[in-house]
């Protein structure tokens, strides 16, 4: 789960930044269970996924701190769908909330 959290942070980081910037580029969705059946997570250390995970969140916090108001008004279309850089930064937030609830139901 942890790895899977780590790439689509990664995908929603590069769509926020390319609407951010203005790139009109329709950007594709992806299979994240491809993602996870091709990212070989069994065979990572615990301690540094859970290290890579830190570092990827702290990223995306700095990369949403450095847009302006006009940038997170900025939207484009990801997965056939529009949507806002501001409302990615939401659709990020819950996508990991969301993971830490299905762990505390299952496992705490």
């Amino acid at each position: 789960m942890v790895q899977h959290l780590i790439d689509t942070e990664r995908v929603f980081q590069y769509r926020a930044v390319c609407f951010a910037r203005k790139d009109k580029t329709n950007l594709p969705g992806f299979d994240e269970n491809l993602f996870s059946s091709n990212a070989d997570a069994e065979t990572r250390n615990k301690k540094d996924l859970i290290y890579e995970f830190e570092v990827v969140l702290q990223s995306g916090s700095l990369l949403f701190q450095s847009f302006t108001e006009e940038q997170l008004q900025s939207s484009g279309i990801a997965n056939g769908k529009e949507v806002y850089v501001e409302g990615m930064g939401f659709i990020m937030l819950g996508h990991v909330l969301h993971h830490i609830g299905v762990l505390k139901e299952r496992y705490l």
